[in-house]
């Protein structure tokens, strides 16, 4: 039986891309697990390094979009230097399906030279050049997932633990015991739809919760800050919360528990409410349960005014930053572009792979906005 010719015509092509590629650059993945459960974070490790030193290589990594999982990049350094380019990227994966799950990335290779380089460099405001590159789609192999399936009933997905207070213990009638629960730790983000039963004869206000993060150098730690409040007419029993949680590194299940709290409400004095003259005085309201709720309702309101605030004073810190004038003054992209990576590359990671990404004419982001996003990064 004679070899198909443009079957074996195609496998040398493959194997001749593959040894270009070879020598030009490495490129590899390193993936935690392949085998993890539904939402337990993989933690995705690429470089990128440049073997061939003679080209100048340029590089644009990214991994696709898809609603069966959820990304988080924790980490970026580039090192641009010229002939010796490397790249490093950090990612958290979040499966969000089961089964055999495929995780797709796009790479392209720019390639140019030491004289198209200088070119670029030679131009200014108004004079702007673009960086001459050839442009090549490099094939990447997708990363096979095998996700297996949560116990039932899992709520949490990682390693948390979980704080709470009631306070007042003791009120009037309808006036608001407040309860806040934070939960904290490493995983999924913490965020529950209901996370405190309903209760017959009691009344349940809820704030959306307020989900922060803190980025190290191999994960992502959350905490999430729930507030509530509970009135009612008469002393209670507050109803136990036990959140079933799942910790995929020890294969072990465990509870988050709150456990019931006796609320003691009293009632307002009927004796006041009897006449005991032919003249009563005036009908007056106890206006104080009312109150209050308002009050609390203003705690709620004045929660968000801070946050404001906050964001506020971090914008007014940031414009009071030497480097933040500094990054104002940029006339261009390609000034821009010189001063975030001569100061510090890995801070500005994200913005520096726009400002490329708009030189080398994939994208086109507004110099302002990419200014400002900049100067969010110095705090």
């Amino acid at each position: 039986m004679k070899p198909n010719r443009g079957r074996v015509a195609a496998l040398l092509f493959a194997l001749l891309s593959a040894v270009l590629c070879a020598e030009d650059f490495d490129f590899t993945i390193h993936s935690s697990t392949l085998t993890p459960h539904e939402k337990e974070p993989v933690l995705l490790s690429i470089d990128i390094n440049q073997t061939n030193p003679e080209p100048i290589l340029l590089f644009l990594f990214d991994i696709n979009k898809s609603k069966n999982y959820r990304v988080e990049q924790i980490n970026a350094i580039h090192d641009n230097t010229l002939h010796h380019a490397k790249e490093h990227y950090l990612y958290l994966l979040f499966p969000l399906k089961t089964g055999t799950m495929e995780v797709n990335f796009s790479l392209t290779k720019r390639v140019t030279n030491d004289d198209k380089v200088r070119y670029f460099f030679s131009g200014d405001r108004d004079d702007f050049k673009k960086l001459e590159t050839t442009d090549s789609n490099i094939p990447v192999a997708p990363l096979k997932l095998q996700v297996k399936p949560l116990p039932k009933g899992t709520q949490l997905i990682g390693n948390f633990k979980l704080d709470y207070l009631f306070k007042p213990k003791k009120v009037e009638a309808y006036e608001p015991v407040s309860l806040r629960i934070t939960i904290e730790g490493d995983g999924y983000p913490p965020l529950l739809g209901q996370i405190y039963p309903k209760q017959k004869g009691v009344s349940i206000f809820a704030s959306k919760p307020v989900l922060t993060r803190h980025v190290d150098e191999h994960t992502v730690h959350y905490k999430a800050v729930y507030d509530l409040a509970l009135a009612s007419g008469k002393s209670f029993e507050t109803a136990p919360v036990a959140l079933q949680a799942f910790d995929p590194k020890t294969h072990k299940r465990y509870a988050l528990t709150i456990p019931s709290e006796h609320i003691v409400v009293t009632q307002t004095d009927v004796t006041k409410l009897v006449d005991k003259t032919d003249t009563p005085p005036p009908l007056q309201t106890d206006w104080k349960p009312l109150g209050s709720l308002l009050g609390y309702l203003l705690a709620f309101a004045a929660g968000f005014l801070s946050a404001w605030l906050l964001k506020r004073h971090r914008k007014t810190k940031t414009k009071a930053n030497p480097l933040a004038a500094r990054i104002d003054e940029s006339r261009d992209k390609k000034q821009l572009l010189q001063l975030l990576m001569a100061e510090d590359a890995q801070r500005f990671a994200p913005v520096i792979d726009r400002l490329e990404a708009d030189l080398y004419g994939r994208e086109n982001h507004p110099l302002k906005q990419l200014k400002q996003e900049a100067k969010e990064l110095l705090t």
